[in-house]
């Protein structure tokens, strides 16, 4: 046989190794791309991300913190071979803004596994969708109840005994006036932040409201965070804020004073699981236990009713 002969011959089979080879690659390329794929997702699954309302930054990490080293404590007792606590820890990373906010931001698809609101319309709201859309959805639940103060960093607070329409009226009008002053309050914006649609309650049976707004004497705040900022800094000269958040900076007692909680509507806060993390549903029943429930007490807010 001709060497030219050969060559027509073995064509057809080098063609077949090399369209094989080519397959084999290809194979080991979709394999390698899924395996990558699927470690993301195992690793996305490891981490709780929360979406929690701006008030709850003085108190969350230790709460955080508080389960942390209850799971791995467990852990620990079941695995006595374990050398290193600190990697049976559940990871969570928590996200802080209004309510309002990260409402949104759920609805336009954020990878967040629980959302922790400053009331309860917002986690009500979900649910709601969930059902409209024919989709499984957890209860809300109310972890919380957040009490308001009135805060000044640059004034002195003591003297007064109560907040009412009389102590109001002197505080932010009837002073000023006399000395010639222009007062700014700070509030969160109402439409996002509970605290601050709370607030602006307050202020409206206290019949002051509608002068100070007219006056344009009330300066909105994105969240409670950002309330707290402005008259932390003497942005503005007053702010309606969390009680937590006074704690939290250790505020002398001086320069804030709490409200009456029959004076303005209750902060009820909920939250709402809002994906199938395997450790979502384990921490919104953490956050209704009683060592955390005394941790929200240490850290300003009031007792929510048992269910």
């Amino acid at each position: 046989m001709t060497p030219y002969l050969k060559l027509i011959i073995s064509l057809p089979a080098l063609l077949v190794l090399a369209s094989c080879s080519g397959t084999d690659n290809t194979t080991k390329a979709d394999t390698v791309s899924d395996t990558n794929a699927n470690n993301g997702k195992a690793e996305s699954a490891k981490v709780l991300r929360i979406a929690a309302a701006a008030n709850l930054a003085g108190v969350l990490p230790a709460v955080i913190e508080a389960y942390q080293a209850e799971a791995a404590h467990n852990k620990d007792s079941q695995n006595k071979d374990s050398q290193n606590t600190e990697n049976l820890k559940p990871k969570i990373e928590v996200t802080y803004a209004s309510s309002g906010k990260l409402f949104a931001q759920i609805n336009s698809g954020a990878p967040y596994n629980l959302f922790l609101s400053a009331d309860q319309a917002f986690p009500a709201k979900y649910a709601q969708q969930q059902a409209t859309n024919k989709s499984t959805a957890q209860a809300p639940f109310t972890y919380a109840r957040g009490q308001l103060a009135l805060y000044s960093s640059n004034h002195d607070l003591s003297s007064i005994k109560t907040l009412d329409k009389a102590s109001l009226q002197q505080l932010f009008i009837t002073q000023p006036k006399a000395s010639r002053n222009t007062v700014k309050i700070t509030l969160a914006n109402p439409e996002l932040a509970p605290y601050g649609a709370s607030a602006k309650a307050f202020l409206q049976q206290q019949e002051v409201y509608d002068e100070l707004n007219d006056s344009k004497r009330l300066i909105q705040a994105e969240n409670i965070g950002q309330a707290f900022q402005y008259t932390h800094t003497a942005t503005t000269d007053y702010g309606f804020v969390a009680l937590s958040q006074l704690i939290s900076a250790k505020v002398e007692p001086s320069k804030y004073l709490a409200l009456q909680p029959e004076s303005y509507p209750a902060i009820l806060q909920d939250g709402i699981v809002i994906s199938d993390h395997p450790k979502a549903t384990d921490f919104s029943q953490y956050l209704q236990s009683e060592s955390a429930q005394k941790l929200f007490a240490d850290a300003g807010y009031l007792p929510i009713a048992k269910p």
